[in-house]
């Protein structure tokens, strides 16, 4: 009977080692998938992760880059070059003449170009960059004769903008466009009364009679006028040569054509500022003969942008600084 008894112990015990074993490797078999699922879970979230930064890097990269994905495709034996002049003309914009220069360049070293045009909308700005552009499209009509340059008006091509467009073969333009105003202004405002009201005592102090005459806080003597009126005048008169000298003979003899007022597009044909009425595209096809358009608009990368932005602040800062925060504008 003992003998049983024990056989049956023996039997138990084993029964039970059995049962602890089989719960024993299915809480670790559970606990080893929970673990692979935790695992392949995060592995898969850093993979999303991953790929959502590189679309982010890709649409950025994409938007700031000058390249042009249409330019690994095969075009037309010949296209028109296009390059937007648009907004305030100044040395920080992407109206500057480094941008435009470098895009003129471009276009005429481009094998395909049959012709330019320079897609005006912009009020005007510098003198000296509107310049800078002037003199580069002559230089460049000179190295390539067989191409011509059109300029095309948007909404508005006046003051600096104009400067530019004068020196196109032709200029086409809407007819509501606006165009012209042929002049130079100098603005800014004088504060000396203001400041005396207050109570408030201006402390000026210069090398040299005449270097503060710009200064809004004293009061402007006869010779400062005067001196600016001279300059002003003399910066109209390039401005009116070089009208001259890229119009010629199609201008009208009109004593308000260089009075820095504006016209509008359908106007501007009777005074000999814009030869036709047209657009880009028309231009390129009936006049160029060349419907296929490729810009070569200068497009800032986000270094370049924030670099030139800095060096904007930088500038404005010295130029407050120094005295020379105005300057004289074609617009």
């Amino acid at each position: 009977m003992n003998r049983d008894e024990n056989q049956l112990n023996d039997d138990y015990e084993k029964m039970t080692a059995n049962n602890h074993g089989w719960e024993k490797k299915l809480v670790e078999d559970l606990a080893m998938a929970s673990l692979k699922e935790k695992r392949t879970t995060r592995r898969w979230g850093i993979f999303f992760k991953l790929a959502f930064l590189a679309y982010v890097v890709g649409l950025v990269v994409l938007y700031y880059s000058p390249f042009d994905p249409a330019s690994l495709e095969k075009g037309a034996d010949s296209h028109t070059a296009v390059i937007n002049v648009e907004g305030v003309i100044s040395s920080e914009s992407k109206a500057s003449a480094d941008d435009i220069i470098t895009a003129l360049r471009d276009a005429f070293d481009d094998e395909k170009t049959k012709g330019v045009i320079l897609r005006m909308n912009t009020p005007g700005g510098s003198p000296v960059q509107s310049g800078y552009i002037n003199d580069e499209i002559y230089r460049l009509k000179e190295l390539h004769p067989d191409i011509k340059v059109y300029a095309v008006i948007v909404d508005v091509c006046a003051s600096g903008g104009y400067y530019i467009a004068a020196a196109a073969d032709e200029i086409y333009a809407d007819k509501g466009s606006m165009v012209g105003s042929i002049g130079v202004l100098m603005n800014g405002f004088g504060f000396e009364n203001a400041i005396e009201k207050l109570g408030v005592t201006r402390r000026l102090y210069t090398a040299g009679e005449h270097k503060g005459f710009l200064d809004p806080f004293s009061k402007p003597q006869d010779a400062d006028i005067d001196h600016a009126k001279t300059m002003l005048s003399n910066i109209h008169k390039q401005f009116v040569d070089v009208v001259k000298k890229g119009r010629g003979d199609k201008l009208k003899d009109d004593p308000l054509l260089f009075s820095g007022y504006v016209w509008t597009g359908e106007q501007s044909i009777e005074l000999g500022l814009v030869d036709k009425l047209g657009s880009s595209s028309y231009v390129a096809r009936e006049v160029i003969g060349a419907e296929e358009i490729k810009d070569f608009t200068v497009s800032e990368n986000l270094l370049d942008r924030f670099a030139k932005k800095m060096g904007a602040s930088v500038a404005s800062t010295m130029a407050e600084i120094s005295g020379f925060g105005v300057a004289p504008q074609l617009r």
